[in-house]
């Protein structure tokens, strides 16, 4: 006699996840230990038995847009579950919107997952946990984050993210370089390597030896990235590891010749946030602005292609005008590649609400427009150099063809991170194209942000 067994409804988890790449990265973790319970995910509100949102809660700004989310999910759906750098403000969450079902602080994997157990019980066959399930990815295949560690050692005036994620606590090497082996196999082709403090991965462990391969490898910021040069996406290419979130030590002047080699893209993300001594030390961040200027001039001499990206606050309390042009003749200077800037904004919490003399606002949105402008101009420079040059681009979407057949791409140098840098538009591409295809573009124009070209 033939038997059927009808497995029961899978239970549908929605997630809105907010803020920067290391909370997307732990909304994968979430959702990957959920799938592998015998949930299925949902795209929708409607569709979903309980929602999460994963909180930012590093600026006042931002910790409104995740209210305003979680108000969102609780009127589209109404079970929510919060969860992030904001949970730790339950009490904030639960006197607007009492309803929530429960809230996690940052990376507290275990207690997200008891919440959602709680709210819907799985409903999984007795054999569907025994399916092996891969990992969730939110980005696209051809790019993954590698997060390395939690936390941060530093006491900026500005920052709670001690406060919100704690000391630094990096994870083991071995498991590290597991998870990028296992992401390059699945279809990563760059690494975007994140942390609160990249260049401080393994000083919390005294950069402990692991043995990786049959060989000794440290749990050192060098060590790392020498490693990850060695995988291959194919034909013996490395894929693009890029560098974020990096404290200029002086080890990392020991990546440069990496960079110069292939083994690492040659890219850093470097938060300055400051160049005038006297903010830098009401920041409490260290302030050797005219030594960063002079490793800036040997890290080109070793790579000449490296691109240098930052961020600079303006208006912190104090900064003067005098403060604030010494900026701008510093940036003159060091030619960043990419800058992004922020106007200062008090967070709960951080020292630097008590400090005296706040800069008014509409001072502060005159010297954010001006930085603007500085920096806009020298991106504009260093972008038309590139024109008649061809250089390597990740293809990140490839268009439908127009009205002539013609089909255009969308892509990125090595010198654009995703969501936050510029692009490459490339025109009349094979449609053979796909995302994640490395090829050799001829740079034929460009403007203050872009590049645009075609396959050469």
């Amino acid at each position: 006699m033939n038997s059927t067994m009808t497995l029961p409804d899978q239970k549908k988890v929605g997630m809105v996840s907010l803020g920067c790449p290391k909370a997307l990265v732990d909304s994968e973790r979430i959702l990957t230990r959920l799938r592998a319970d015998g949930y299925a995910m949902s795209p929708d509100y409607a569709g979903a038995d309980v929602v999460l949102v994963n909180t930012c809660g590093f600026l006042d700004s931002a910790k409104e847009e995740s209210l305003e989310a979680i108000g969102e999910a609780i009127a589209e759906n109404g079970r929510v579950i919060v969860t992030g750098c904001m949970g730790e403000e339950a009490e904030t969450i639960r006197a607007r919107f009492p309803q929530v079902l429960a809230i996690t602080g940052a990376h507290q994997y275990e207690d997200v997952v008891d919440a959602v157990h709680d709210a819907a019980p799985p409903s999984q066959g007795p054999f569907v946990d025994l399916i092996p399930q891969p990992d969730v990815k939110l980005t696209p295949r051809h790019y993954s984050y590698l997060k390395i560690s939690e936390g941060c050692n530093h006491s900026c005036a500005f920052c709670i993210i001690p406060d919100l994620r704690g000391k630094l606590v990096s994870r083991r090497i071995d498991a590290v370089l597991r998870e990028a082996e296992k992401l390059v196999a699945a279809g990563t082709r760059e690494l975007l390597v994140i942390s609160q403090d990249t260049s401080a991965y393994g000083v919390d462990t005294r950069h402990e030896e692991r043995t990786w391969k049959g060989r000794p490898v440290r749990a050192h910021m060098t060590d790392l990235v020498r490693e990850l040069g060695q995988l291959d996406i194919g034909d013996g290419t490395p894929p693009w590891v890029r560098l974020h979130y990096v404290y200029p030590y002086p080890h990392v002047d020991a990546v440069i010749p990496l960079m110069a080699d292939g083994l690492l893209t040659p890219y850093l993300d470097i938060p300055f946030q400051h160049a005038s001594p006297k903010v830098l030390r009401a920041m409490k961040r260290p302030a050797n602005e005219a030594k960063v200027l002079h490793r800036l001039k040997g890290w080109r001499e070793i790579c000449p292609e490296i691109a240098v990206r930052s961020s600079f606050v303006v208006g912190f309390p104090g900064e003067t005008e005098e403060d604030f042009r010494y900026l701008l003749d510093w940036l003159e200077e060091a030619r960043l590649d990419r800058v992004g800037a922020f106007r200062f904004e008090p967070v709960e919490g951080a020292q630097a609400n008590a400090l005296p003399e706040a800069v008014p606002e509409e001072v502060k949105e005159e010297r954010y427009a001006r930085l603007m402008q500085v920096t806009e101009q020298i991106s504009a420079e260093k972008l038309a150099a590139k024109v008649g040059k061809t250089i390597p681009v990740i293809i990140d979407e490839v268009g439908e063809p127009d009205e002539d057949g013609d089909v255009g791409a969308t892509g990125r140098s090595q010198a654009d991170a995703p969501e936050i840098d510029g692009a490459v538009y490339l025109r009349n591409v094979s449609s053979r194209l796909a995302s994640g295809d490395i090829v050799n573009v001829a740079i034929e124009d460009s403007d203050a942000h872009d590049l645009f070209g075609a396959p050469g």
